[in-house]
């Protein structure tokens, strides 16, 4: 499975949720500036980062990369162009 697009599909789960970037990035100890390159496929995520935002979405990080490998992709287009 690629990975390629996790970045947007974190995006899209956030937009979903209603939830800042700000906002969710405090919540959950991550840098704001981390979480806004990840999520515009600029820099790769680290485990420990994947850790954090996988329990943000109250999801252990085998949850969250199972509901993205799920996913029909219609949030490239839906939510992040």
């Amino acid at each position: 499975m690629q990975y390629i697009n996790l970045g947007k599909f974190i995006k899209k789960k956030r937009l979903e949720n209603n939830i800042s970037i700000n906002s969710f990035a405090f919540e959950n100890d991550i840098d704001p500036a981390i979480l806004s390159r990840i999520e515009n496929l600029k820099q790769n995520i680290k485990l420990n980062i994947l850790e954090k935002i996988a329990h943000g979405f109250n999801r252990t990080p085998a949850q969250f990369l199972t509901e993205f490998e799920n996913d029909d992709g219609t949030f490239i287009n839906k939510f992040v162009g």
